[in-house]
């Protein structure tokens, strides 16, 4: 047994014990420990937080580092690959699991309760007067009015740029898998400034929505779920868009062959599923 090198058959690679867990670990403990006192305005609770933060990073430089050059070296075999595929495509299913829930919560709401509120608000019993079972719903006779977000501008443009880059990564694939290996590049560099250039005008999206539209997560039923929904999706193309950058440096590095490339696959996978949520997202939330 080789415990520095790890073992390594013609059927499955087993790592050496590595560190990582521990300090993954040692980061969620003071990331917890950190927001708990800061929430109770504990002086040292903010700095805590911070270093679990900066624990965590480098525990994903390393361990991902660690699995970089195992991969450089050789030692995945065909079995290993199959196991790498079968985890990215469980991931990936729990995530469409994660927004199915969000989106089922948006179907109830809109059409069940707000039907069902309209049924109760004939008899003036549990409502205000003068709600209307419409969506989006009101938030009540005393909260401030806000204004929905339309589909045609920033989310329309947002839509564009996703497509956009969707072509852009396949491009890059085409450009892997025919070894053009500035094809690869390109593609890959246009992929992540796409992304970049969504969450840029999500933002902007966001901070009109906030201050000029009157439209919060207090904005009832509406609000809450209009954020959530492409609040979450934003982090998964900030995830993502850290993916594609990644596997852009890993390319500009020599990384990644025609029959060897699963990592690229992997960060293609997750950014077609963010295109897709995206697509229902906005059929869902903003135009219908």
């Amino acid at each position: 047994m080789n415990v520095e090198n790890g073992i390594h058959d013609e059927h499955y690679y087993v790592p050496a014990p590595s560190r990582w867990p521990i300090v993954g670990s040692v980061a969620l403990f003071c990331m917890g420990l950190g927001a708990a006192f800061a929430m109770n305005s504990v002086a040292a609770g903010a700095w805590i937080l911070l270093l679990g933060f900066a624990i965590l990073i480098w525990m994903i430089f390393g361990w991902f580092g660690d699995v970089v050059k195992e991969s450089q070296s050789g030692s995945y075999g065909q079995q290993v690959d199959y196991s790498f595929r079968w985890g990215m495509s469980w991931f990936i299913f729990s995530e469409v699991m994660f927004f199915a829930a969000f989106f089922g919560a948006l179907f109830y709401t809109r059409t069940i309760s707000v039907p069902e509120l309209g049924f109760f608000s004939d008899t003036n019993t549990l409502l205000w007067s003068g709600f209307h079972e419409s969506w989006p719903a009101q938030t009540g006779p005393k909260a401030a009015a806000y204004t929905p977000m339309a589909a045609i501008g920033l989310p329309a443009i947002n839509t564009a740029l996703l497509l956009t880059s969707g072509a852009t990564l396949t491009w890059a694939h085409w450009g892997l898998m025919a070894n053009k290996r500035s094809q690869l590049k390109l593609g890959l560099l246009f992929t992540v400034l796409l992304g970049t250039l969504f969450l840029t005008l999500q933002a902007v999206e966001y901070h009109h929505g906030w201050t000029e539209l009157g439209l919060k997560m207090s904005s009832g039923a509406y609000g809450a779920t209009f954020y959530m929904l492409t609040g979450f999706h934003g982090m998964h193309v900030l995830v993502g868009t850290i993916m594609l950058a990644t596997m852009l440096v890993r390319t500009m590095r020599g990384h990644f062959s025609p029959e060897h490339h699963f990592g690229f696959e992997a960060a293609a996978w997750y950014w077609h599923f963010v295109d897709v949520v995206w697509l229902i997202l906005f059929v869902f939330v903003y135009w219908l």
